[in-house]
């Protein structure tokens, strides 16, 4: 069995803790093949949507995946995660699922809560996953009201100062929200930290996108 984890940007502690989710999911002996392209997160941070071009190259690292062998694909980039959705159809039709790393999280947000503060550190990952957790409310029949929480300056830091910074726009936000979505998978070690500090749920996405991975498994028995 063979998964392909891409990536649009990549730090040694969110591959790390990714790889940890899915195996624990999927279990030691599955391959992980990792693909990565952060010219497609440049492009979108550039022009402040994803464009056509970074589209189109994220859909290539797909058929990349499936060209290696790949039995289901874990798209790890909130950004481009409309990208993921467009491109399900032509996924069902290969044969190989495209996982988003974030959609699960906005469900279980949307059934614990009705006041969703989503945290990011840039304008392109914040409105892609408000936007997922509105389309999932519809689907749910849930009606919610979504905060932005924008971290100016946050991006590229080391992890205390993210850490620091995380934990001062969540405390900003708490009273306003039921529920902390954290839109970035490199944001999920600071999660612990904002439920136990300030005494609210609080959600990152690497676990949920581990186990819906596990569920596109297990629909192909592969698991």
């Amino acid at each position: 069995m063979k998964v392909a984890l891409v990536y649009t940007s990549t730090t040694p502690e969110l591959i790390e803790l990714v790889e940890r989710e899915v195996r624990k999911n999927i279990g030691e002996e599955a391959e992980l093949v990792s693909l990565q392209n952060p010219g497609i997160l440049a492009q979108v941070r550039e022009a402040g949507y994803v464009t056509p071009r970074a589209a189109a190259g994220l859909v290539s690292m797909y058929m990349e995946a499936v060209c290696q062998g790949a039995d289901a694909i874990l798209n790890i980039c909130s950004s481009v995660g409309e990208v993921a959705d467009s491109a399900q159809s032509a996924a069902a039709y290969i044969g190989v699922p495209v996982v988003r790393i974030d959609e699960e999280m906005c469900r279980e947000a949307v059934r614990r809560g009705s006041r969703i503060a989503v945290l990011a550190t840039l304008p392109t990952t914040l409105a892609p996953t408000r936007n997922t957790v509105l389309r999932v409310a519809r689907e749910m029949g849930r009606h919610v009201e979504t905060v932005d929480g924008l971290i100016d300056g946050a991006f590229g830091l080391d992890q205390e100062q993210f850490r620091r910074l995380l934990l001062d726009k969540a405390a900003q936000v708490k009273d306003q929200a039921d529920v902390i979505l954290l839109a970035q998978g490199s944001m999920a070690y600071v999660e612990e930290d904002i439920h136990t500090s300030l005494g609210i749920l609080t959600l990152s996405s690497p676990r949920f996108g581990a186990m819906e991975l596990k569920k596109a498994l297990e629909r192909k028995g592969l698991l």
